[in-house]
């Protein structure tokens, strides 16, 4: 047996000034292509990654394994043509030399210069080269769905969880029930439906309701066999683009009739949960001065406004501003992103005294916001190479460098500046720099939702921070051109009929 299985991962946000170029992808090779081969299969064994499960199933069946990439980058701004079209070209590569069956790992939110489904445009690629192949797909939850990636994959398995602790999982159960079709056991039949609702990603996780019960209806039904593949996909919204929505997408044998029951069934709780998918948010100066009250730690702060892990710079320095303004002590702060502050500290020397225009560096055109820098002055307690590895329950093994790293230490805030950008999920952003969280009274991070999985264990309080940025969760500032209309919760009149495809009109 020969399987073919392949990385390819992006999250776009469109409004986000930060290019993603090939390099973007992990470049690690002489031909300036991301990793591969028997490189990626000794990388990514035994990881919290779909493509870990999909190495364990291929060794299992003593299967010839083909990797022709592994390639996943940072969430960013829209992916160039050439990327896009690199790894494509790989995989349809591999693809053209035969295989019995083929996995993929893809995120489902990318956008490129000239596609606005990439993932959907890869899998028709696919399509012309091998029209019988049979192709998993497995998915991250914010994926957002057009015809193109639901016509063209056999079997489609989304993330449950958010943050996504159960990639690999999402993996394994993709593959086997494509395996499944391999082996004869039926082929099946996709039903899905996206909903015009621009859900909130502070709302979405399937850990709270609202989705919590729509997502264990979801697991329910899959376990107990009455279908082959149920998933909810709560959406990504910072995008710009036709297709955007909560999604659901069922995979059942043919003529079983629980495909669209189930279908039916989902929608109707996700659509009348609608307006509890809506965040409100606090001024910025108000959540800093109820985390100044608290009087427990540490107490994670959380700048989601300017979340890297959704396409933020990471340089935003508003919220840091405010929480020197009102005085916090024993902080620590970061990463932020500023590789010419890094420069600045690691010339200096740990030891040093120096002053930093840090952050700031990037403008936001598409938001309107300008790069403000702060200047702040400490001493370097640090420098690193930005190396270590991920032992939190998301992406767990992986490896992370976050470029060279400094400490600055201001007196009352400990700021970890970096040369890349990271989303905070993992500890080890601080702990490879020598800094214990637990022991601090306040911690700044930019995030979103992923930091739940390493840093709420530790948490006493966490406050949500509505920082400005290009992740922000007021999606009234965003200049929407390309979404699709009406969506609620921007047209409040929005109708269930509005779904794509337009099969929901029997249900209002």
């Amino acid at each position: 047996m020969k399987i073919i299985a392949a990385t390819f991962k992006h999250e776009t946000n469109t409004f986000s000034p930060i290019p993603t170029p090939l390099n973007s992808f992990g470049q690690t090779t002489s031909d300036g292509m991301p990793m591969k081969g028997d490189e990626a299969i000794a990388a990514y064994r035994d990881t919290n990654t779909a493509i870990g499960a999909y190495i364990d199933i291929a060794e299992q069946r003593r299967a010839e394994l083909v990797v022709p990439v592994v390639a996943a980058a940072h969430p960013s701004g829209t992916v160039s043509d050439e990327a896009f079209d690199a790894v494509s070209n790989a995989i349809c590569a591999a693809v053209s030399e035969g295989s019995d069956v083929l996995l993929l790992e893809l995120h489902g939110a990318m956008v490129t210069e000239s596609h606005t489904d990439a993932e959907g445009e890869l899998l028709r690629r696919i399509r012309e080269i091998a029209p019988d192949l049979p192709i998993a797909v497995s998915l991250d939850f914010h994926t957002n769905f057009s015809t193109a990636l639901i016509d063209n994959a056999t079997v489609i398995a989304g993330y449950r969880t958010y943050p996504h602790t159960d990639i690999r999982a999402t993996g394994d159960r993709a593959a086997r029930a494509v395996l499944d079709v391999f082996d004869g056991k039926g082929k099946p039949v996709m039903h899905w439906r996206s909903l015009p609702m621009l859900t909130h990603m502070l709302e979405q996780t399937p850990s709270r309701q609202p989705m919590k019960d729509i997502m264990d209806r979801a697991i329910e039904a899959e376990d107990r066999g009455e279908v082959v593949c149920a998933s909810v996909f709560g959406g990504f919204p910072l995008a710009d683009i036709p297709h955007v929505g909560l999604s659901i997408v069922i995979a059942d044998q043919e003529g079983s009739g629980a495909g669209p029951k189930l279908l039916d069934e989902l929608t109707t709780m996700a659509w009348e949960r609608r307006a509890d998918f809506v965040h409100e948010t606090e001024p910025l100066v108000q959540s800093i001065a109820h985390a100044k009250s608290l009087t427990t730690s540490p107490v994670i702060l959380v700048d989601h406004g300017d979340n890297t892990g959704a396409g933020g710079l990471q340089d935003v320095m508003t919220v840091l501003a405010e929480v020197i303004a009102q005085e916090l002590d024993d902080v620590v702060a970061g990463p932020f992103t500023d590789a010419a502050s890094v420069a600045v500290m690691t010339e200096a020397g740990v030891g040093a005294h120096v002053t930093v225009d840090l952050g700031g560096k990037i403008d936001m055109p598409a938001m309107g916001l300008m790069g403000e820098p702060l200047t702040v002055s400490g001493t370097v307690t640090a420098i690193t190479d930005g190396r270590f590895t991920i032992t939190g329950p998301m992406q767990t093994g992986t490896p992370v460098s976050l470029g060279r790293t400094a400490v600055l230490d201001t007196g009352k805030i400990q700021i970890v500046v970096s040369e890349k950008r990271f989303e905070p999920f993992d500890v080890g952003c601080f702990s490879h720099a020598g800094i214990d969280i637990t022991r601090k009274r306040y911690v700044l991070i930019k995030s979103r939702q992923h930091f739940r999985a390493g840093f709420e264990p530790l948490a006493k309080h966490i406050v949500l921070i509505a920082g400005p940025g290009v992740c922000s969760s007021d999606y009234d500032s965003f200049p929407f051109k390309n979404l699709r209309r009406p969506i609620y919760p921007l047209d409040q009149s929005t109708p269930l009929s509005a779904a794509i495809p337009n099969e929901a009109a029997d249900l209002e």
